[in-house]
């Protein structure tokens, strides 16, 4: 069921999830509830088994992490206290902080912690380039947390504090134990919301309610770091794929937040007194068309490298983004605008797109004209509309495009599948992601190309390794933009990804409504206050 102006402000049935607690209570005011209209549907309740952002959102309202990335990009403690390295820089030692409980009101401990740190390296690219490095991680009491090293790692902090998904949300270790390729089904944390069972309806709406015995920091908030002060009672997320509804909703005062407002009605937006127009994050999202280097034909570097000289950035962007002040191309491989761009092996960039010399790739690939499954996520305005002109694109050079309509939910499902595409497997997807992770080689997991151990997509190449290896090493900006930029030559070369554009598309909200975070990778409520 999806919700329409009509269902927005009724009543919901009980959902079949098994959230943390059912509290009996009263409804609070309206000015104690804050309503949103995200990007999507949540897909799942565990946000480690997906990078799905919307999945993050539903994490970072009821767990916590041990690390907080801040606006200054620096790794700030969370829910840890002290801490620090040995002398010899392979000994992290890391002590929870006081007053920290799960929501059936027993304390985290550090074998918690110890297992949702295993099972979040599992499935998280950073996590995974960790403990590739790492001998042990284990309890040293019940409140200290010991990672041990083989040699020393710098950005062991980074990689628990980052924005990029999954976030390394803490749980209890009875899910944390869980296998990591299983998604868990309970929600119990130690954030500064609790899941509201009796009011969340999967599908339409999710209820948070603030977490009466969450202890935050002292210290100001800063994206995902600092002091997490829930200044309302509950947090309500709709689901609304229609843009128009949820914008007739935000400017009736029926919601108070969209966070991705068609474009076509900014300029209402902006005349409308009562509503404002926010940044949604400094460094915006880039799009990622995913191609599957597991079957034919992106099996085959020339098809690949087709792809890449056939996508028209400028199309994609203003079919969605409409207006230039909100999106621009970009040839980089770690997103315009970080300390990482370059403009190295950029020729596709440059002088294209180039039909003739994408047919060309296509010819020399050996592809004989199989179907290629191109899955669409219809209630995603950019990502449909983005699958509708790539189709287009890529039959304009002689690919057999098959779209496949689903909604996101439906996508995130079955990109994980590795199968044949006509056996419930794909060949591309498209996704984005916040410009601050694509822009870091180690914190997106797309980045890596690790082949099946790897993100949806499994691109494995060992020079790419190779130098993601040596710019976790480099001893400064320098020598890490050195890296970044013999980086780029050779993935232009092997096309791991093809990027359709970068946008900065901002968030609307009633005026009222204020105290929000423009953090990369999730939306956060606290700081949030209504009058």
């Amino acid at each position: 069921m999806k919700t329409t102006r009509r269902t927005l402000m009724g009543g919901v049935a009980a959902a079949a999830v098994t959230p943390a607690i059912v509290i009996a209570q009263p409804a609070p005011p309206a000015n104690r509830t804050v309503r949103a209209i995200l990007h999507g549907d949540i897909p799942t309740f565990d946000p480690i088994w997906t990078t799905a952002n919307m999945a993050a959102n539903h994490g970072a309202l009821v767990y916590d992490t041990l690390f907080g990335i801040d606006e200054k990009v620096t790794a700030q403690p969370q829910m840890i206290g002290r801490h620090g390295f040995s002398d010899d820089k392979l000994t992290l030692t890391m002590e929870l902080r006081d007053g920290l409980k799960w929501t059936d009101g027993t304390d985290v401990t550090s074998r918690d912690c110890v297992a949702s740190i295993r099972r979040w390296a599992v499935r998280d690219g950073a996590g995974q380039h960790m403990m590739q490095r790492v001998t042990d991680v284990s309890p040293g009491d019940a409140r200290t947390i010991v990672i041990k090293f083989r040699e020393p790692y710098g950005i062991a902090l980074d990689a628990m504090a980052k924005t990029s998904t999954p976030f390394c949300f803490m749980m209890r270790e009875k899910e944390a134990l869980t296998d990591p390729m299983q998604k868990i089904e309970t929600t119990v944390g130690s954030g500064p919301f609790i899941m509201n069972e009796r009011e969340t309806r999967p599908g339409t709406q999710y209820v948070y309610d603030k977490n009466p015995n969450y202890r935050p920091r002292s210290e100001p908030p800063s994206w995902i770091a600092g002091g997490k002060v829930a200044h309302v009672d509950r947090v309500i997320i709709q689901n609304v794929p229609d843009a128009q509804t949820a914008i007739a909703a935000l400017q009736a005062g029926e919601v108070d937040y969209v966070e991705t407002p068609s474009l076509d009605s900014v300029r209402d937006l902006e005349r409308d007194r009562d509503i404002m127009l926010a940044p949604r994050s400094p460094l915006g999202d880039v799009g990622w068309i995913r191609l599957n280097f597991l079957h034919p034909p992106f099996d085959n570097v020339k098809a690949r490298q087709a792809v890449l000289w056939a996508v028209n950035q400028e199309a994609h962007m203003r079919a969605s983004f409409v207006d230039p002040r909100f999106y621009q191309k970009c040839g980089a491989y770690l997103t315009c605008g970080t300390p990482m761009e370059n403009d190295a092996n950029t020729e596709w960039f440059r002088n294209g797109p180039n039909p003739e010399r994408a047919r060309q790739l296509l010819r020399e690939s050996g592809y004989n004209g199989q179907p290629v499954t191109l899955m669409q996520a219809t209630n995603i305005v950019y990502m449909n509309n983005t699958a509708q002109i790539l189709a287009q694109e890529l039959r304009g050079i002689g690919f057999n495009i098959q779209m496949v309509p689903m909604d996101w939910s439906g996508v995130v499902q079955r990109r994980a599948s590795r199968a044949a595409p006509d056996q419930g497997g794909w060949n591309i997807f498209l996704t984005s992601a916040d410009g601050l992770s694509s822009g870091n080689p180690i914190w997106a997991a797309a980045h890596a190309a690790t082949g099946e151990r790897g993100w949806f997509g499994w691109p494995s190449d060992e020079k790419h390794e190779q130098l993601r290896n040596a710019w976790v090493s480099a001893p400064d900006l320098a020598a890490r933009q050195k890296i970044a930029r013999e980086m780029q030559e050779n993935a232009w070369n092997f096309v791991p990804t093809v990027y359709y554009g970068q946008w900065k598309q901002p968030v609307a909200h009633r005026r009222n409504v204020t105290g929000w975070i423009a953090t990369p990778g999730c939306v956060p409520f606290w700081n949030v206050r209504k009058t």
